[in-house]
């Protein structure tokens, strides 16, 4: 299994992080599980990619939103 892993490192923003960990804890679900199926549905459903892409509502920082 760790041969089909990609170790990657993410700045996110703070306060969307702590209401998502939130989340998490009542949900019994993990940031990896999210992101992992974020992206496959980010890859098949071309209506979820461009939902995604332009999206605005977060608010701008010094990293790349």
């Amino acid at each position: 299994v760790m041969d089909n892993l990609h170790l990657t490192s993410l700045k996110i923003l703070k306060s969307i992080h702590l209401k998502f960990k939130r989340k998490c804890l009542e949900d019994e679900f993990t940031l990896q599980k999210f992101v992992n199926r974020a992206l496959d549905i980010y890859n098949a459903d071309d209506e979820f990619k461009e939902k995604i892409k332009n999206y605005t509502e977060l608010e701008e920082s010094g990293s790349m939103i």
